[in-house]
């Protein structure tokens, strides 16, 4: 069977399936971790062919579904966990040769369409936007921390420039009626930023996406993450992540970068680093890798994905501590939940 398959093939839409199977080649087997399992859209391709095995996590229960079904199908080669994916170290034996690990990090159309969970600004419902296994959720946020504290989540996870202005009305109205519902704090964003509509894309996105990274910790998330693959990884594995917004692919970016034969001294404050001291990875391509003019025709929301992979070189494993120091701001953000 040929490493690339055709997008149709696939019933549920996974992001770069055709260039993610060229480069982890399933067609010689192997074990694979599916970080973000979602509808199953890379595990199911690469089960496809002889010889695969998947160990698949995704901390969202409501897709518990999709993995009974390829549970079912491929008994001895497929193992799911409901767990988020900066613990998968806690699941998948040390011993095991892993071949490749993937993440997608984008959320999947079937969240955004549950208009019940809040992650879409279309919707009526309740203030939640939790992907699974979180100790808050947006209503938490919106009515609990203060004005300063919705600011800086707004500002950092948003790049929303009126951060303070929406901060301001929301602890203004707060005052006599919770914020319940998505529709609630939509109306909230407009009304700061009526003289934004104009503009093609929602005024609302910004600060949902922001509201979104921080109930889901996603930043300490994807560091996590990252550290956790890579001290799985024997020498020849590959990493992959696609990212989605400018935050996620400058950590990605930076997490190459540093810890490859391209890495650089991480920061002029830095006291200066061998580079042979600090390579884990090589990284055949220097760009991102993008989706097809084709695939974003089909499916829309891929045209702002970048994929970026390295492979992991013989070099002993060390904990990468420029990654935590260089984003160490956002990280004190989410710490602000510990208020909640």
């Amino acid at each position: 069977m040929n490493a690339t398959m055709s997008l149709k093939k696939i019933d549920h839409f996974s992001v770069m399936l055709d260039q993610i199977l060229s480069i982890i080649t399933p067609q010689h087997g192997g074990t694979f971790i599916d970080c973000t399992f979602g509808a199953g859209g890379y595990s199911k391709a690469i089960l496809e062919y002889p010889n695969t095995k998947v160990i698949a996590f995704d901390r969202d229960k409501s897709v518990k579904h999709f993995s009974k079904a390829l549970e079912e199908q491929y008994r001895n080669r497929f193992k799911f966990y409901t767990e988020k994916f900066s613990t998968l170290n806690s699941f998948v034996k040390k011993d095991v040769n892993i071949k490749a690990i993937i993440f997608d990090l984008g959320f999947s159309l079937m969240q955004i369409k549950n208009l019940d969970r809040g992650f879409s600004f279309e919707s009526k419902g309740p203030l939640d936007m939790r992907m699974g296994i979180n100790k808050f959720s947006a209503h938490d946020v919106l009515n609990k921390l203060n004005q300063s504290q919705i600011s800086s989540i707004l500002k950092y996870f948003g790049d929303e420039k009126d951060h303070k202005k929406i901060a301001f009305q929301l602890a203004r109205l707060r005052k006599n009626n919770k914020i319940l519902s998505t529709d609630d704090f939509v109306r909230i964003i407009k009304k700061v930023k009526k003289n934004n509509n104009f503009t093609k894309k929602n005024v609302a996105t910004k600060s949902l996406q922001a509201l979104r990274i921080f109930v889901n910790n996603e930043v300490s998330e994807l560091i996590k993450g990252l550290i956790e693959a890579t001290k799985l990884l024997n020498p020849g594995a590959v990493l992959i992540i696609v990212s989605f917004h400018s935050l996620e692919d400058k950590i990605v970016k930076y997490f190459f970068r540093t810890y490859s034969e391209k890495s650089r001294n991480p920061s002029r404050y830095f006291p200066k680093l061998d580079k042979e001291d600090i390579r884990l990875f090589s990284c055949p391509i220097k760009k991102s890798i993008k989706p097809s003019e084709k695939e974003i025709l089909i499916n829309r929301p891929s045209r702002s994905a970048k994929l970026r992979y390295g492979i992991r070189n013989n070099k002993k494993y060390f904990f990468p501590k420029e990654l935590t120091e260089k984003f160490k701001n956002y990280l004190e953000i989410e710490r602000m939940s510990l208020h909640l």
